[in-house]
Order: C-alpha cells, then structure tokens, then sequence
C-alpha cells in the first residue's frame, strides 16, 4: 500500500477536526500503540486523529480514500487480538470524542449511542430507567463500538445472546467517505440484504461505526448467586443441560477450572469459602447466577438448582448470604484475564465448541499440557461453549505448536477459533489456514466491494 500522509494531508486533517484533535510525534500516547493482545508487539500510528462528529469522520475517510491511507478504526483499546493495532501505520482513528448516548427511549426500550460510548456508561444511564443492555464481556471500559466490531459476547450470553442480538440499526461510514443508515426502532424487518448484521463484527474493516441503536430489557428486580464444586468438569458440565432443562435458565453459568481458581483468587485476594474438602477434591468450579421478579422467585430457584448439581456430582454447592458476597464471587471471574496477565500467561485462547464438547476438549487440553510440561488453565461460559484458556509458555515454537493444536482440536469438535475476541491480527495466520477457503474468498469479495483502495483496518482478519 502507498501511503501519502504529507504535511498537506496534516494540514487538511487539523482543518476537519482541529489542531487539538490531531496527535503526532512526541504527542501521541503509547496507549495509542497497543489493546491488551499479549502477542501483538505495540506499534505507534503516524497521526492520531480523534474525530468529534460523523461528519468529520466522512471528511478523514473521504481523504483517506483519495491519498490511499490506511485507517485503523479504535475504540476503548481492551481488544484482545490487536485489531486496533495501525502496525501499518498511517493515520489512527479514535472515537473517544464521540461518545454521546443520544438517547434512552423507555417506550421502545433501546438506547441510541454514539459508537465512543464506554459500557459502564450504557449500564449507568439504561439503570437509571429501569433499563438493561444485558451485553456483559466483563471490561466496562471497552465502548459499545469496539463491541460491536468484535461483537462481543460474555457472562450473560447463555440467556441473553451476544452483541449482534442487541444492534437493531447503525450509523456508518463506508471506507469511501459515504454515511449510511441501517435499521430502526424495530425488531424485524425484511428489506433486502441485512447491513446491520454484515457490520457487526466486522473489526472495523468494512465501514466505521458511528452510532448505534440497542435494545434493552426491563431491569431484573432480584438475583442470587451459586457457586459450585464439582469432582470433574465433566460432571459440571453435565449439570448444565440438567439446569435448562429444569426450566430454570441462568443469567450466568461460567466454569473455572482449579488453576484457574487458585489465580484468580491470588490476584484478587477474595477466597471463595468453600469447604475445605471440596477445595482439595474439586477439580472444577461453576458459577452460577439466577435472576426473577423478586426474592422468593429466585431462592426458590436457587434449590432447584443446587438440587440438580449434587444430583449431578456436586460435592458442595456454596450460596452467598450477602450482596457483598455475591459481587466478589462476580469480580472474582471478571479479573480472569488480568489474574492470568499477572500470573505470567503468554497467550490467551477464545475457542467456542459445542457445550457438550466441553469435557472432551479440556481433556485433550490437559493431555496437551503434560506432554508440553507446560501451565494452561481454563474458564468459560459453560452455557455456550466459550473457553479462554491462559497458556504459560516462554519458548515461542513451543508456544506456537501449542496453540495450533489446541485449535485444531476446537475445529474437530465442531467449533470454530474464536467467540467474542475476533481475528485481528494475532489470529490471522491461523484464521486464514482453518477455515473454508471458498468463504474467505467471499469475505474478500465483500471487503472489496466496501473497500476497494484497502484502506480500512488493512491487514485485519486477511
């Protein structure tokens, strides 16, 4: 790609956003440089340029396009496959600016946002109205842009769905400066092909996304929290479809593993009170989180369930007594990814298979660790098939080996390389040699047909 970003193209991009707006050199922060991929080496983009309207947006790409500059499109920066790395220079889009929530609409039940917007934000102002955009991927200060981009998924997926179940309509602007619309305050429609999908996840290389409209649900009015052990994932993972079919369907069912506990709670220093048998016999963990109408709804909940998990192998099934308790069982899995950070992990997996595949694959996961003498620990949402796995690993081909096996083993099982992180960068290769390649020839297609200058987040995904 050649790259014209002259003093000229400066010039004309402190006139569209102003001379505050447009970082260089020794201005531009290292945070720009990077997400939290902990593969993807940091690269500082030529020019930052923090745009404060769609307008403004359509006037850099519209540049962009006729000077063949690439544009990285940057949200919050806490992906986690350094899709909003500029490792191809140029310029750096960041929609900080552009962080208005334009509106909550109480009789629609949908937010409508600028793409800038951080979650904690959303949950704040949809709360407020006796409102929840139940999209929950654990870091409240990633923006509901760069969620989009990735369509990201989290904790509550297993009742409410991921991202793209939640974008009833965009704003966008196509790579070539146009803006267009999709969707509206309505559920359903059948008006040709679907834009709003195709964008979402998309990781910025088809348009960038300006504002959004979400939907919302009305707040849940109680909620109580299980935790339980079990000897096995198998039988923890068993006890899920026992669960559903009980009738009850949690807002949360994640599972840890004993490493994985064990760091977590190092990292945050909350210990779960567990017996102390079951700390010592318990090889797998599942939390779980039940929500109703009110109090007596869920405790009554709360039984059936802990009925079913020690029908199914439970050897303990721990109930928090106080809302405090509740919220460091939650913070506990929220910090797997910087427990894990912290504990020296040099790749973090986000494989998704069907749910009940789950044993089988952390099975030959454990194999794999043996054999490589090498730490890997695992937590997921049990209720979907989403697994992270945290490899320790220093050596780089050993590493790599690894995780090409533990892909290919996703793959056999009926899964595929990633559920809520995207491709990126640090998944590219891999991405590129596993999946079909008459599909990826129809991405290319697609992207072409959007992008045709390959300006927009260039090197992404292909």
């Amino acid at each position: 790609m050649v790259c014209d970003l002259d003093k000229k193209v400066l010039d004309k991009l402190r006139e569209i956003v102003g001379d505050d707006n447009v970082l260089v050199g020794n201005d531009i922060n290292e945070e720009y440089a990077h997400d939290e991929s902990l593969v993807i080496k940091g690269c500082l983009p030529e020019v930052v340029v923090k745009p404060g309207s769609v307008e403004e947006v359509s006037s850099i790409l519209r540049l962009a396009n006729e000077r063949c500059i690439p544009v990285t499109p940057r949200g919050g920066g806490t992906g986690l496959c350094g899709g909003c790395v500029a490792h191809m220079g140029g310029i750096l889009l960041s929609l900080e600016r552009m962080n208005k929530i334009v509106e909550i609409d109480d009789e629609n039940h949908v937010a409508v946002v600028e793409a800038g917007v951080m979650l904690s934000d959303l949950y704040k102002a949809a709360d407020e109205r006796g409102l929840s955009y139940p999209v929950y991927p654990g870091e409240e200060t990633a923006t509901v842009g760069g969620n989009i981009a990735t369509n990201a998924g989290g904790m509550m997926a297993v009742k409410y769905g991921v991202t793209r179940h939640f974008v009833l309509g965009l704003e966008a602007v196509l790579p070539t400066g146009e803006v267009i619309t999709t969707g509206g305050k309505y559920v359903k429609a059948s008006s040709g092909y679907d834009l709003t999908q195709l964008l979402v996840g998309s990781e910025g290389t088809l348009a960038v996304i300006t504002k959004v409209i979400l939907k919302l649900v009305p707040c849940s009015k109680a909620r109580t929290t299980l935790f339980a052990a079990f000897k096995s994932l198998a039988n923890g993972v068993k006890a899920v479809p026992a669960i559903l079919k009980s009738g009850k369907t949690p807002l949360i069912i994640e599972f840890l593993d004993k490493v994985g506990l064990e760091g977590m709670e190092r990292y945050t220093g909350i210990k779960v009170p567990i017996s102390q048998f079951a700390r010592s016999e318990a090889e797998a963990f599942i939390l779980i989180v039940l929500e109703g109408e009110n109090q007596t709804e869920v405790q009554e909940d709360a039984e059936v369930v802990c009925d079913v998990c020690m029908k199914n192998g439970a050897i303990d099934v721990f109930i928090p007594s106080t809302g405090r308790a509740e919220k460091e069982l939650l913070e506990l899995r929220e910090k797997s990814f910087y427990a894990a950070r912290d504990a020296g992990a040099t790749y973090l997996v986000d494989v998704v298979v069907p749910r009940s595949m789950i044993p089988k694959f952390m099975e030959q996961v454990k194999e794999i660790s043996e054999r490589y003498m090498t730490t890997i620990s695992g937590a997921g949402h049990t209720g979907d098939g989403n697994i992270h796995l945290a490899i320790i690993e220093q050596d780089a081909n050993k590493l790599s080996a690894i995780v090409k096996e533990i892909y290919s083993i996703g793959k056999i099982l009926g899964g595929t390389i990633s559920a809520e992180h995207g491709i990126g960068l640090e998944k590219r290769e891999i991405f590129l040699q596993m999946e079909d390649k008459a599909k990826i020839e129809l991405m290319r297609r697609i992207k072409k047909a959007f992008d045709p200058n390959n300006i927009l987040n260039p090197g992404k995904i292909f």
